[in-house]
């Protein structure tokens, strides 16, 4: 089994936001069978914790120059487009 994929998640104050999103990526990607790791930040913390993520999903602006592809999204929380998203993530991760 291939390694866990680490996703780092963020909000603007990581609370609930960044709980829906990260267990709806979790959720999507466990069904395609892509293990993945996520974690929840707030936005401002992007830039500190992105070293070591494969990918970034956020609902808010963060810095594009991070080494770290970026995904921003609200499509979990409206559901619209959230299909297509999942597919982006999941390419992302390959």
């Amino acid at each position: 089994m291939a390694s866990p994929k680490r996703i780092l998640v963020a909000c603007g104050t990581a609370i609930a936001t960044s709980t829906v999103v990260a267990k709806g990526i979790e959720e999507a990607l466990k069904a395609r069978g892509i293990p993945v790791i996520t974690r929840q930040c707030k936005a401002t913390e992007v830039r500190g914790l992105a070293p070591g993520y494969d990918l970034i999903v956020t609902t808010t602006p963060v810095p594009k120059d991070l080494d770290v592809p970026v995904i921003q999204t609200l499509a979990f929380l409206t559901g619209i487009g959230k299909e297509a998203v999942i597919e982006q993530i999941a390419d992302a991760l390959k």
